[in-house]
């Protein structure tokens, strides 16, 4: 069984967002067929580390999914395109706003060919508004969302999260959200539609707890001001040897045994309390006690402790973790060589599915010819094209 077997996508988008999003559709067994610029590579392809000359990131972003070299400036590839719309009705595009129409490939275009397609904008700031055609990257989001004020300590400042927040859970969940809830739509009312998601609109809609808290109670977040971001003991704690541990143990059961744990069960009574002061001493003592161990004997100490108290793992710890090891969380993925490459898993579990890793991401236009071919193109007129220039090189 294939859950998506009948979603067909044609992938417009470079980078990071856009792909991560038809990674998770092509995972879910849709396929995607990218759309790429042969005299512009998409950039993902040469963030280190390499492998031979093509990045890593490409290669696991890009799994599963096919590879079409078209130059759209071309108005043959623009026809190529909407004769692929015929069968490829759900479209994912990256670019700033109007560059699709500019194209001849804009929704409204492209709805003439086939009523029923599902167009997908993915952008940082959307279609409309006063900053729809800024430029912008992960961080710029977060910070205009509102977000990144209310991270890191109050004498540091704003503090990069590591992960692409913005861009991954911005970006590219809300526009699997988006495509899959239009296609059901679809299949009810037979109608297709155009979708805007907008990064920073998306990111602005995380603030799930503290937007709530504003919009509704008046409380302006703040750095280590709040429950969950360090104005108060949950937070991250150096040891003895300079590693760190989480602490979470918001509630009493799991405060309880936070005490027992760091040889203070006396603090538990302060722990409870919300005055600033016992706020601020109990938080101090669990710093104090973190230093008191190394990291080694923090977990000794924990690993048989359910209160909310866990390591803070170097990436390469994580994939050894048993927890990560049991969920199978790292997969093999074909290479064309014969050999296979360790990527992330697809973290969905179903009873009635697994998730297919076809191969590693494509050589750019590496099936070009055998999409043409699908479309009933001769050798002829595929030749005929290439002497125009609308595939670049290489070509197979």
């Amino acid at each position: 069984m294939t859950l998506l077997k009948n979603l067909k996508i044609l992938d417009f988008s470079t980078l990071l967002p856009g792909p991560y999003a038809s990674l998770i559709l092509a995972d879910l067994g849709a396929d995607v067929l990218r759309i790429e610029a042969p005299n512009r590579p998409d950039m993902a392809r040469m963030v280190p580390p390499l492998d031979g000359d093509t990045s890593v990131l490409h290669q696991y972003v890009n799994r599963s999914k096919r590879s079409l070299a078209l130059d759209l400036k071309k108005p043959e590839a623009v026809q190529i395109v909407k004769r692929l719309i015929q069968q490829y009705d759900i479209v994912l595009e990256q670019f700033r706003p109007g560059v699709m129409d500019r194209l001849g490939l804009g929704y409204e275009e492209l709805k003439k060919v086939n009523p029923q397609i599902i167009y997908c904008s993915l952008t940082g700031y959307g279609q409309t508004g006063p900053y729809r055609d800024r430029a912008g990257h992960d961080i710029n989001y977060l910070s205009i969302a509102g977000a990144a004020n209310y991270t890191g300590p109050k004498e540091v400042g704003p503090k990069s999260p590591g992960l692409q927040v913005a861009d991954l859970a911005g970006g590219s969940l809300y526009s699997v959200i988006g495509i899959l809830a239009a296609v059901l739509h679809r299949n009810e009312l037979g109608e297709g539609q155009a979708i805007d998601i907008s990064m920073s609109d998306s990111t602005f809609a995380l603030n799930a707890a503290n937007g709530a808290g504003f919009l509704a109670g008046g409380v302006e977040p703040e750095r280590e001001s709040l429950l969950l971001n360090g104005g108060t003991f949950y937070n991250y704690y150096e040891t003895k040897d300079g590693r760190f541990f989480s602490v979470g143990s918001i509630e009493p059961k799991f405060k309880k045994q936070l005490c027992e744990g760091i040889g203070r069960p006396e603090l538990f009574s302060i722990g409870m309390s919300e005055d600033p002061e016992d706020v601020f001493t109990f938080k101090e003592a669990v710093r104090e006690a973190f230093l008191s161990k190394t990291f080694d004997e923090w977990l000794s100490i924990f690993s048989d402790l359910d209160a909310c108290v866990e390591p803070v793992l170097k990436f390469s710890e994580a994939c050894m973790h048993p927890h990560i090891q049991e969920r199978e969380l790292i997969v093999e993925v074909p290479k064309p060589d014969g050999t296979s490459q360790k990527q992330l898993a697809n973290p969905l579990k179903f009873t009635s599915f697994q998730p297919e890793y076809k191969y590693i991401g494509r050589e750019l236009g590496a099936d070009t010819t055998q999409v043409l071919k699908e479309l009933g193109m001769s050798d002829k007129e595929i030749e005929q094209l290439q002497e125009i220039g609308i595939f670049g090189t290489p070509m197979s």
